[in-house]
Order: structure tokens, then sequence, then C-alpha cells
């Protein structure tokens, strides 16, 4: 397929930021809403993205889109996401934090606080924490994922199963309109269950790419998460969910 100069340009920003929505590339591009959703149709007619409610994303079906370049989408948005979750935990604390850029995102942010200790599967989480001294790194045993610095696997489940922390700050690859956690990998998920099983609060940080994307492996429902840290809106009969199930939803600004 041979792309016109203004849909290049729509693949460049589904790259960066994860997702597009219709309005926004309308406004942008200074062109008809008619004339964006024919390109977001060619351009998932080719395989490149895949058509959502009101725009599109990155096509991940079930796999999931390299770690470097999840890194560098939604790189303001994963900053403000964490600095807000890393505000609600006080110092003199302990937590857990799993694998994701969100989360590491945090950790970059827990970097100011005192006497914490952080239990991880994820070695960039390590890595960044080492900065802090008045931190203490716990990091899980288990098989090294050499595409995310991802510990997994039943050593890590069984070193988790070990502590019994205030806080879980978790991340997830989708959420659906069910207020299901979605995941690509069975042994990950794992994982993460058993983290959300030794926390007393759970905390979600999540950037608005991660809405209405596929993914194949259920993780855990809203319904057992405390307080959900997001750049973007849900769904309203979601959000009326989050109001049943107790599940505080902190829409966080760029």
């Amino acid at each position: 397929m041979a792309l016109r100069f203004r849909q290049s340009e729509i693949l460049d920003i589904a790259r960066a930021d994860g997702r597009v929505v219709v309005e926004d590339l309308a406004q942008r591009f200074g062109v008809t809403l008619q004339t964006i959703r024919r390109d977001l149709t060619d351009l998932a007619d080719a395989g490149m993205l895949d058509r959502v409610h009101g725009g599109a994303m990155m096509r991940t079906g079930v796999s999931n889109i390299g770690y470097e370049t999840r890194r560098r989408m939604n790189e303001g948005a994963k900053a403000a996401i964490a600095r807000a979750c890393a505000q609600m935990i006080p110092d003199n604390s302990s937590m857990i934090l799993n694998i994701g850029t969100t989360t590491e995102a945090v950790a970059r942010e827990l970097l100011g606080h005192r006497n914490i200790t952080v239990v991880t599967n994820n070695l960039n989480v390590a890595n960044i924490l080492v900065a802090n001294e008045s931190c203490d790194v716990m990091v899980a045993g288990g098989g090294l994922r050499r595409s995310d610095g991802g510990l997994v696997g039943d050593l890590t489940t069984e070193f988790i199963a070990q502590f019994k922390v205030d806080y879980a700050v978790i991340g997830a690859s989708a959420l659906d309109r069910d207020g299901d956690l979605l995941d690509f990998d069975m042994a990950e998920v794992r994982v993460s269950k058993a983290i959300l099983r030794q926390a007393r609060q759970v905390f979600l940080v999540m950037d608005a790419s991660k809405l209405d994307r596929p993914a194949p492996v259920r993780l855990a429902s809203l319904s057992q998460v405390d307080a959900v840290f997001t750049g973007h809106a849900l769904p309203n009969d979601l959000m009326v969910k989050c109001t049943e199930w107790q599940t505080a939803v902190h829409i966080v600004a760029a």
C-alpha cells in the first residue's frame, strides 16, 4: 500500500501515542471526519491499525507491541499518571511493582520517597530504584524475559507469596468494557495474580492506549482494584461499574 502523506502522519501518531481519535485527527489536518475515517479504514485494511470506537490503535492481535516501542508511547501521560499514583503512596510503606513501562515510570517517581520497601519482578524497576538509598529493593527470582527485563515463572510466584505489602502497583496490557484487565502472557498473569493476593491495596496504572485493546488472557477485574490512574476517561458504563465496585478512578492530565 502506498501511503498518502496524511496517512503516514496518522501512522506516526499512532506509533507514538498508541491510539488515534477521529475528531482529533480531523482538527489536526483540517479535513472532514469522513476523510479521516476513510484513512483509518485504509490503514486497517492494510494491517497497520486496528479500528476501535471513535478511532484506531496500533495492531496487536495475540502478541504485544515491542517493549521499546511501548516505552516511547505516551511518555508524558505515563509520567503524569505515575506522579499521581506515587503521591498516594506514603513514606514508610511497602509495595510490589510488576512488569510494565508505566510501573517503571512509578518507580522513577518513588526516588524521593523515604523508608520504603519495593518488591518487584521487573529488573528495570530495580535498576531505577538503586538510586534511592532509602529504598530496600527485593528482586524476585525466576526466568528472565530478555525482551522487557521481566521475571516470570513458578519461582517468581513463590517468591511473591512470601510477602504481604501495603500496596501493589500493577499495569496491564488491555482493559475491556466489562472491566476485565487483560494480558498476553499466561506466565506473567500468574505472577500478577499472586501480586494481587499479597497486597492490602491495589493501584492500576494505565495510559489511554490500553482502552478497548484486544489481549487474550484475563488477569483480574477492576472490582479487585482499589484505584485506577489513567490519562483518559473510562467509558460511561464502566465508570458506573467502578462506582458500584468502589474502585476510585483518577483521570490524570498529561
